[in-house]
């Protein structure tokens, strides 16, 4: 447990297990996971002869998707991201003799045996494609994922977020993960007035557009917040960027404008800020509460077939914690073990709910109200 040591933080005490700096990750590998020929060998099989191009997603359950010898490998990677580091890399799925709908698939069920999915855009897909399609980032409806732009730090929407990597870009396209700890401790020792205004005042997100019909525009949250001795945060300039433009959400003030600006640098800091280039057969792992990450642009391949591809999963696992009652805004539910979190879009419908509830059921989570059934 860390105590802040500058007042008026200094009765905040809380978790950092997940305060690595870039030198920690470096000197100890225990965070990256490989599977090996067996293993990897047994997912081929597996997926290829369980996909069917004509079934929907969501009729698959996760009895049909034995992980065999890959089982324990990709259950410690996942629990290094959800209650250790906060970053998990998977190394070896299979990539060769596996096609794009079919690696997809394989995300698909790590997620079945991992969470419930959750959906991610005014579409209410419930598992993306992160591929370039010429998508404006900076609009008011810009999303990152299907753009080839430099992103903002940001988190997802989520509690677990995996990554799964089919091609890569020709050039560019590198990963970057910063621990939201590790910048928060930054934060409070350098300007513990800033943090306060991190912690205890409300930044307002834009919702891009995508909001529900129960939901509003934007949501107001702040920064970084506390909740049974553990550290969350949540940034996404973007989003509050865009915010600024919808009637009704208060302007900046000079200090909120402040603490963004010393944030991103902070973010950005060579030892702050880790990179990586995420290969075919990777799945990147990450604890949306305690990891913020972001990407530089990228220069894509000419052949369609070569271009960059990833499939993004969100998930709420059954193990999760319970949340700052000022995360409640977005994830729906701050109680543990809930299905929380995610996009519900505009296509929100009778399947969904279906899915959910299943997934709940064979997981023995609650269901949050207006969700699925409990």
């Amino acid at each position: 447990m860390i105590t802040k040591r500058t007042s008026p933080l200094d009765a905040i005490k809380f978790d950092a297990r997940a305060g690595w700096k870039v030198s920690d990750l470096h000197q100890n590998a225990n965070w990256r996971f490989s599977l090996d020929d067996t293993a990897r060998d047994h997912l081929r099989n597996m997926i290829r002869s369980t996909f069917n191009q004509d079934r929907p997603f969501f009729d698959y359950t996760a009895d049909e998707f034995d992980l065999g010898p890959a089982r324990a490998t990709i259950a410690a990677a996942i629990n290094m991201a959800h209650h250790g580091l906060g970053i998990a890399l998977l190394s070896g799925l299979p990539r060769r003799d596996v096609s794009e709908k079919e690696f997809e698939l394989l995300n698909w069920a790590i997620g079945l045996h991992t969470g419930v999915a959750r959906p991610q855009g005014i579409a209410s897909q419930y598992i993306s494609q992160v591929r370039d399609v010429g998508t404006d980032y900076r609009a008011k409806t810009g999303r990152g994922y299907s753009s080839n732009a430099k992103l903002d730090f940001h988190t997802d929407g989520c509690d677990l977020v995996t990554l799964a990597c089919y091609n890569k870009a020709k050039s560019g396209g590198q990963s970057m993960i910063s621990s939201s700890v590790s910048a928060w401790q930054a934060l409070s020792d350098e300007r513990p007035d800033l943090a306060e205004v991190a912690h205890h005042s409300a930044f307002f997100f834009s919702r891009q557009n995508e909001q529900a019909d129960d939901e509003g525009p934007y949501y107001p949250q702040p920064l970084f917040d506390f909740e049974d001795g553990r550290l969350f945060a949540k940034w996404n300039r973007n989003r509050v960027r865009t915010a600024q433009q919808i009637a009704g959400v208060p302007p900046l003030t000079p200090a909120q404008v402040e603490v963004t600006d010393l944030l991103d640098d902070i973010l950005s800091r060579p030892e702050i800020m880790f990179t990586m280039y995420l290969e075919p057969g990777d799945l990147q792992i990450l604890n949306n509460h305690v990891m913020l990450h972001s990407r530089t642009d990228y220069i894509d391949h000419d052949a369609p077939e070569d271009k960059r591809l990833l499939s993004r999963l969100w998930l709420a696992p059954p193990d999760s914690v319970r949340l700052p009652e000022s995360w409640g805004a977005y994830f729906r539910s701050t109680a543990p073990g809930t299905v929380r979190g995610g996009i519900r879009g505009q296509h929100y419908d009778e399947r969904c709910l279906a899915f959910e509830q299943r997934q709940a059921t064979h997981l023995g989570m609650t269901a949050p109200e207006g969700t699925a059934a409990t």
